[in-house]
């Protein structure tokens, strides 16, 4: 992978801004060629630094309940957990972290009785889980994907 440099940022940022910018309006915020704005978008596609997706609001469509799930696990089994949560359509995001958990997880729900069903159903009968810590957002403040600080 190419190091970035301060217009790859640059690029970036405008992006992260709105995402339907175009390379020529890029081009002109940056004094660069729209061919250099596309050359280095493609590069940093290809090189997985970011991916164009759509970002929805949970809410609109359907998906009220957000929660935060804190599971231990067995000792030698936490990855195994993790690529099996990775299959639910509900589950966001995954990952292994120090502390009281071996994973958090995040996960959207429609309703509590679809989260019931996750935990009490899913959860429970997977090998390896000793216990969750459920905690359901009660007031979102914040939720971004923005890394590029101006």
């Amino acid at each position: 992978m190419n190091k970035l440099d301060e217009i790859d940022f640059s690029i970036l940022g405008y992006l992260q801004e709105n995402g339907k910018r175009s390379y020529t309006e890029i081009a002109k915020l940056l004094s660069v060629s729209e061919g250099t704005v596309r050359t280095r978008i493609n590069r940093m596609l290809k090189d997985g630094v970011f991916e164009f997706i759509i970002h929805m609001d949970p809410n609109k469509i359907g998906l009220n309940v957000q929660v935060i799930i804190g599971i231990s696990t067995k000792l030698g089994l936490q990855e195994q957990i993790a690529r099996t949560l990775n299959q639910f359509q509900e589950v966001r995001f995954v990952g292994a972290f120090s502390g009281r958990h071996d994973l958090i997880l995040q996960a959207y729900f429609k309703n509590n009785d679809d989260l019931v069903h996750f935990v009490n159903k899913e959860l429970a009968n997977m090998d390896g889980v000793i216990s969750v810590d459920v905690s359901i957002e009660l007031k979102q403040y914040k939720d971004s994907f923005s890394y590029i600080v101006k």
